[in-house]
């Protein structure tokens, strides 16, 4: 009598196989994840850096638009306008409205 040395494949169970295959996906899939968010965020931060420089440029029409406002509603610009017009500066006649 010979004996014959056979080979039996050890089998794993349903639940030891699909924890394999998941570990195995999420192996391969968490390099691709991570490269996709840091581009993502880089994206994000480059969008956040041109929205900053577009509020400051807003900010500084704003202040220039401001002190025209304001060299506009100062009494010489007044009376120099009202002069043009044909128009007299009465302090008697100037009331005062809060």
């Amino acid at each position: 009598m010979k004996k014959t040395k056979t080979k039996q494949k050890i089998k794993g169970n349903k639940f030891e196989r699909l924890i394999y295959a998941v570990a195995i996906t999420l192996v391969l899939i968490s390099p691709i994840s991570i490269v996709f968010s840091k581009a993502t965020l880089s994206k994000l931060n480059f969008e956040v850096e041109e929205k900053k420089q577009e509020i400051a440029s807003q900010k500084k029409e704003n202040d220039s638009l401001a002190m025209a406002i304001d060299e506009l509603a100062s009494l010489t610009k007044i009376q120099e306008v009202a002069q043009s017009e044909g128009l007299s500066y009465n302090n008697a006649n100037i009331k005062v409205v809060r």
